[in-house]
């Protein structure tokens, strides 16, 4: 039985490759496309993929949160990062939340293909390039020093709600796109900037391009 993909990716051009890669596959077969965390976790909702390939810098809900809610929800899809970025802080954020491999962008296809077929038989896989420092940071049982403040003290929700701010949406856009009163994004608003002590949306949207919740490509 082919192994069920579905492929995360805010660019097309990187979605239509990896598809073109993964469909010379005899044992893989991509079900589904996602241009943003949302549609991502609707689509695993709906399609039910073995494997979601997903990247970390995606509009509207960031990969990592994206990932939180699909294993949360459904504990038998497998997550795999595929990311430009080797910083610690997002490889130990994505393993937190749940995904079950991390590869860098620049990795060859084959590397992807064991990828899939690791995370498919219950094993992590990390790649060569990142794993050494994964394994450090776990090693000294030092996480805190990795994660930072929103990581720790940030509700899913709070999170969801900077990641918003900071792509330029303002208060009744944001309560229409998550089906929330004006005043609850005003609360969580209040609530996000005392956590972080930061006074601004300016600085916010530093705050969540340095933590990795938003990008500056957005």
């Amino acid at each position: 039985m082919a192994v069920k993909i579905l492929l995360a990716d805010d660019h097309k051009i990187v979605r239509d490759g990896l598809r073109s890669l993964i469909e010379k596959q005899p044992n893989m077969q991509v079900i589904g496309e996602a241009c943003d965390g949302r549609t991502t976790v609707s689509f695993v909702k709906e399609l039910m993929p073995n494997v979601v390939i997903i990247d970390i810098g995606m509009p509207d809900l960031n990969g990592i949160e994206a990932t939180r809610q699909i294993t949360q929800e459904n504990p038998n899809v497998k997550v795999i990062a595929l990311s430009m970025h080797s910083d610690r802080r997002f490889v130990l954020r994505m393993l937190e939340a749940g995904a079950s491999g991390y590869l860098l962008k620049d990795s060859a296809f084959d590397e992807l293909s064991l990828a899939i077929n690791t995370v498919v038989g219950g094993k992590i896989y990390l790649s060569p390039a990142i794993a050494g420092i994964v394994v450090e940071d776990f090693v000294r049982h030092s996480p805190s020093n990795a994660t930072g403040p929103v990581a720790i003290d940030l509700t899913p929700r709070e999170r969801e709600v900077l990641q918003l701010l900071a792509e330029g949406k303002s208060t009744k856009q944001i309560a229409s796109h998550l089906n929330v009163s004006v005043k609850t994004v005003e609360t969580h608003r209040r609530q996000v900037m005392e956590k972080l002590d930061i006074h601004s949306v300016a600085e916010l949207t530093k705050y969540a391009v340095r933590e990795g919740l938003t990008s500056l490509e957005m």
